[in-house]
């Protein structure tokens, strides 16, 4: 084989069979190009100082993070001029006629160990922590006031990021142009969905506006953080733009952030190579942790019911704690006269003046239940509902998956075969050249489309499989909620018990003695 190839360096000769072994060895198994990565290893077999390796580095080409062929055997013949003693220059390569020369490596077949060396550890596993994931950033959305126009009024948020130390201002709309570029930029990962824009209609319900509003504020602040401290999002032009924007029309720019590159298969650098790194029994692992995650988001919907309940509760609570007070003084403010056969055996006229101060600690009481129940909402049900929409989001993108990619796959079989059996009755018909060719031609493209989608497929399973270690590494947010729990139950209690004491001493004053009153603890 001549080599005239390499770059115009060298003239004539040949590869010796020892670079096609190699080559075949170490390539990848999904096209013809060399991983950068292994030939990195490959070099640090060779036994050659870092100043050697680092030429030899310097004079191969590569482009995306892979060698051509060619470029690998220039690389095994510098390999081997080095070990010789000299210096790695493609010009040496040129006084080579007969054959290239051979370099130490090791058997072929050794290096196969190269290739299939994880470097899973860097590409297919996600080392984060919670803690990593909840520092990437906190995103505030805020609700400002309404605007007004000629013919409509529209709701605006305040878009707050902790990272870029920007405040930005957002419709509902804006984040609906954003979750769409997202989705069609990476179809394959775990895409928060977005609030309803309106309540449903023909929907009965006995939530208020305000409480649409305010709910629907809330799950826009946690989609966001969800996209803002993802591992893969958070480093991303298009959640730049959309936290740190501040012209006039963020949605075109939005677009135009998306123009400039297509969806996440056709810029990851390893997308058509994946297959090389997931596990021989990845579909299992997919099943189970599928069904893992299904019954761990089932038992989150029912922590947060119950979770919802405790607040509500505590809401009602604050009501009727204010209803009594209020009816204590209703009774302490009524001036009617009392009869002749009561005043003179009585203490109710006394003791009726006394009530109306009690109403100032129910109120007091009141307000701390409004308190707790806010605690309960905010630090509890609010956590509760971030990781659903994680958990929500990752049945979603399985749904995508099986419904997507595996149906589009076995659409576009089910067309070549047809296509094959027509080709085969057109060759045994005998039909027209042209009717032949044109056949053959769209059996072509299928084929390419076909093998398209398998490494797709294989792409889909491969950022499934990092988005499922993304859910366990949020797992730990279970020790995060349930502490927050506690501390609510905790503050709650303790003020409420505060003030509770503080109207026993009243009581004692009011009735003159204990009337079965127990002390304070």
């Amino acid at each position: 084989m001549t080599v005239r190839a390499m770059a115009g360096e060298i003239n004539e000769g040949s590869v010796p069979a020892y670079y096609r072994e190699v080559y075949e060895a170490i390539r990848c198994r999904t096209d013809e190009r060399v991983q950068v990565e292994v030939f990195e290893r490959l070099l640090q077999r060779a036994g050659l100082s870092k100043t050697a390796l680092s030429q030899i580095a310097e004079h191969v080409d590569s482009t995306d993070g892979f060698l051509t062929k060619l470029s690998l055997y220039k690389g095994l013949a510098l390999i081997a001029v080095a070990q010789q003693g000299k210096q790695p220059s493609p010009k040496l390569l040129e006084n080579y006629i007969q054959e290239l020369p051979k370099p130490q490596l090791g058997e072929p077949r050794e290096l196969n160990a190269l290739r299939m060396q994880p470097a899973q550890n860097d590409v297919l596993t996600i080392s984060e922590t919670l803690e990593k994931l909840l520092a990437k950033d906190t995103v505030q959305v805020e609700l400002i006031p309404e605007k007004k126009g000629l013919f409509l009024k529209h709701v605006e948020y305040q878009v707050t990021s902790q990272r870029y130390k920007i405040s930005v201002y957002r419709r509902y709309s804006d984040f609906d142009i954003f979750h769409e570029l997202l989705l069609q930029k990476f179809a394959y990962r775990v895409v928060p969905a977005l609030p309803p824009k309106r309540m449903l209609k023909g929907v009965l319900t006995n939530v208020s506006e305000h409480e649409f509003i305010e709910g629907r504020r809330r799950a826009l602040g946690r989609f966001i953080n969800l996209v803002a401290r993802h591992p893969l999002f958070s480093e991303d032009e298009l959640v730049k733009t959309f936290l740190t924007f501040s012209g006039s029309d963020v949605q075109t720019r939005l677009r135009d952030t998306c123009k400039k590159s297509g969806d996440e298969f056709m810029t990851n650098r390893i997308a058509t190579q994946v297959k090389e790194y997931l596990p021989a029994d990845i579909q299992a692992q997919f099943s189970t942790s599928r069904e893992l995650i299904k019954n761990i988001h089932n038992s989150f919907q029912r922590l947060r019911d119950r979770a919802e309940k405790l607040a509500e509760r505590s809401k009602e609570n604050a009501t009727d704690l204010l209803q009594f007070g209020r009816e204590l003084s209703a009774l302490g403010s009524d001036a009617s006269a009392l009869p002749s056969l009561a005043s003179s055996h009585s203490s109710w006229g006394t003791l009726r003046q006394s009530l109306k101060s009690l109403s100032v600690e129910f109120a007091v009481l009141s307000n701390k239940a409004t308190q707790q129940g806010r605690r309960e909402e905010d630090d509890v049900v609010e956590k509760l509902n971030f990781f659903l929409d994680l958990l929500q989001s990752y049945r979603d993108l399985c749904e995508r998956h099986e419904k997507g990619v595996l149906h589009e796959h076995q659409r576009a079989l089910h067309k070549y075969g047809v296509m094959k059996r027509q080709m085969m009755s057109a060759t045994v018909q005998s039909k027209e050249q042209a009717s032949v060719e044109q056949l053959e031609s769209r059996i072509v493209q299928q084929e390419s489309a076909i093998q398209t989608m398998e490494l797709r497929n294989y792409f889909s399973l491969f950022c499934l499989h990092q988005e499922t270690q993304l859910i366990f590494s949020y797992l730990p947010i279970t020790s995060h909620i349930l502490g927050a729990f506690v501390n609510s139950q905790v503050q709650g209690h303790r003020e409420m018990g505060e003030v509770w004491n503080e109207l026993h001493p009243k009581l004692g004053c009011l009735f003159g003695s204990n009337n079965g009153l127990k002390p304070p603890i």
